[in-house]
């Protein structure tokens, strides 16, 4: 399994505008609304579901349906179109997976709204932090099957938070890095050529003595 952090392509999905954006309250506030309701509406139902009802199954599977809904929403979404990140994974056609960290290149930050990239890692961050909790609360106390579930939470909050702070600084690392080997890599051939390369006998004119 290979990982790559490469610059995010320009292509016509990627929803930034060339106004100013950083100045304004909210660009995508749908997306806002979504990438939030779907975290916190997973948290409010496990901590309500036993007061509204006894069943754990029924409790269990949509609990589960919004954490899906919530890592699809961030992977595919929000994280592209507030922040400018992506990741993803392809397998080629040796059967070998690539995990591929995308960051939007951009010159200046005028296109990635302030108070968007805020809200976004916020709920980023916190919502791990609070499964983390039940999971310790479930351990203590015992609950193995609502520990299931808390596992499947982390699992699914915790992929989206390590993808993109991958994106984020990774990227920098991987670009950095690529550009030093680069560098390494024609100095060091430069310097072989320098110093094995035989040099070329100048042809000598006949001049008639023997």
């Amino acid at each position: 399994m290979n990982s790559a952090t490469v610059p995010l392509l320009d292509d016509d999905t990627i929803a930034f505008g060339e106004e100013d954006n950083a100045n304004k309250q909210f660009v995508h506030p749908y997306i806002v609304f979504f990438h939030l309701i779907f975290r916190g509406s997973a948290i409010v139902v496990y901590i309500l579901c036993g007061w509204f009802s006894d069943s754990f199954i029924a409790s269990f599977v949509l609990v589960v349906l919004l954490l899906s809904a919530d890592f699809w929403t961030v992977k595919n979404i929000s994280g592209r179109l507030l922040v400018g990140l992506r990741w993803w994974n392809y397998v080629d056609d040796e059967g070998k997976s690539h995990w591929v960290f995308e960051s939007k290149q951009v010159k200046t930050q005028n296109r990635v709204n302030r108070n968007e990239s805020r809200l976004f890692w916020l709920g980023l961050l916190l919502c791990p932090l609070i499964w983390s909790g039940f999971f310790i609360i479930c351990l203590f106390g015992l609950k193995f099957k609502w520990m299931l579930l808390v596992l499947i939470a982390l699992t699914l909050t915790g992929a989206n938070l390590y993808g993109y702070v991958k994106c984020k600084f990774g990227a920098k690392e991987s670009l950095k890095s690529a550009t030093t080997d680069f560098v390494k890599k024609q100095f060091l051939q430069n310097a072989t050529s320098f110093m094995f390369t035989q040099p070329t006998p100048a042809n000598t004119a006949n001049t008639g003595v023997v």
